[in-house]
């Protein structure tokens, strides 16, 4: 039997090695764009390769049936995964919260077992092959990649990803290929991503940092609330907690909704507390500028931002304030309000969602309903996991799920 794999990705090299370890006799194709394989893996966890996590459900996960992913993720456990990891001399380091890295802590020791491993099975890899058309005559397909036809495969494996990443070779020809066999997909959109907002106040508060509390909501409804770092930047906003917030808030711009951020820039002290202690600060600091004794509170690139939201004048002095205006600001840092209106797009993301639809493939086998021998793994599925591992679990479960049925 002759198999074609489109992509070279965490799904595509656990399919091949699964495959492979299960019948040698296959011959097995990687076909990738890039000159190695697994660039998206070296990219990951800023390049430490946040690898897996010990904590994964359905509910990490987003898509028009994140329920699909169930039966994937109790065949492939982190459990299994561990022992994979073993069988090409990888060793993992597990850390507070569920998140699982290499013992090395680096993606490329990753990239490199797992190379090896596919050189060890004898897995033939095409590199800098860019995928132009798949087609099915009779019962086999036709692979074409760099205006070269590649025949007689009797399965495909498209596990090409998305858009995530251009940079990285990453493109959308797993949705064309799918569409040229009657599937359909879900519009795709960055996950994992910065967040432009309308208020960027000029650059003015690029670079600040702070652990907050994010509250999204969608037409003025609450949908999801998330603490983590939030970085100001000159677009709007990024940082882990605007990462981790921004899957559903781009799922939700994608719908035309109306997409609004609340930072609560002290999430550990009620509004009125906060109002408390800014005025007993005032009131210690009489004759000082109210932008300078804010500087004690919050950042000296906030200060002023923050009065001129709250109509303040920059050199009103503490004595002139009063408790209306104090919180106002109290108000202000704890319910601090940015309009959603776009991200920082493919090119900045960390993953992708949307895809193709998986009500039309088998979720014990990733094999199309549509095609016979045709099947499909990772991100090109309309499933998007959290930051923190799950993505690449996914991968590496639907892979295996798909190199343990291309046997049969």
């Amino acid at each position: 039997m002759k198999i074609a794999i489109i992509g070279a990705g965490a799904a595509g090299i656990m399919a091949a090695i699964t495959a492979k370890r299960l019948n040698k006799d296959l011959q097995i194709d990687i076909f990738d764009a890039n000159k190695s394989i697994g660039k998206k893996i070296l990219a990951s966890g800023n390049g430490r390769c946040n690898i897996s996590n010990t904590k994964i459900t359905s509910k990490n996960y987003l898509g028009e049936n994140p329920d699909f992913v169930n039966f994937a993720l109790k065949e492939f456990d982190f459990k299994s995964f561990e022992k994979f990891c073993k069988t090409i001399g990888l060793m993992l380091d597990i850390k507070d919260g569920g998140k699982v890295y290499p013992l090395s802590n680096e993606a490329k020791s990753v990239v490199n077992l797992l190379a090896l491993a596919l050189e060890k099975l004898e897995v033939n890899i095409f590199y800098e092959h860019f995928i132009q058309k798949v087609e099915k005559k009779d019962d086999e397909f036709i692979i074409i990649a760099n205006e070269e036809e590649f025949k007689n495969y009797s399965k495909v494996v498209v596990s090409s990803g998305l858009g995530a990443a251009p940079q990285l070779n990453s493109s959308e020809i797993g949705l064309e290929i799918a569409s040229s066999f009657g599937h359909s997909y879900n519009p795709t959109y960055p996950s994992l991503v910065g967040l432009q907002t309308k208020d960027t106040y000029n650059g003015k508060l690029q670079g600040v940092k702070k652990e907050c509390k994010v509250s999204l909501y969608v037409n003025g409804t609450l949908e999801d609330e998330i603490f983590g770092d939030v970085l100001f930047t000159a677009y709007g906003v990024s940082g882990f907690a605007i990462l981790d917030i921004s899957q559903r808030a781009v799922l939700a711009l994608s719908q035309y909704s109306d997409v609004e951020l609340r930072v609560n820039l002290f999430p550990n002290i009620n509004v009125n507390d906060l109002a408390d202690q800014i005025a007993a600060l005032f009131k210690s600091l009489q004759n000082s500028r109210v932008v300078d004794v804010l500087i004690g509170v919050v950042s000296n690139k906030i200060a002023p931002v923050l009065l001129n939201i709250c109509k303040i004048d920059l050199d009103t002095k503490v004595e002139e304030i009063n408790t209306k205006q104090i919180k106002a600001i109290s108000h202000q840092l704890n319910s601090w309000r940015l309009k959603v209106i776009d991200t920082q797009g493919f090119g900045h993301s960390e993953a992708s969602g949307g895809g193709v639809r998986t009500l039309e493939i088998d979720n014990k086998t990733y094999e199309s309903k549509l095609i016979n021998n045709l099947y499909f793994a990772g991100e090109v599925l309309d499933i998007v996991g959290n930051r923190g591992g799950y993505n690449l679990h996914f991968a590496w479960s639907s892979g295996y799920l798909v190199g343990k049925n291309l046997i049969k």
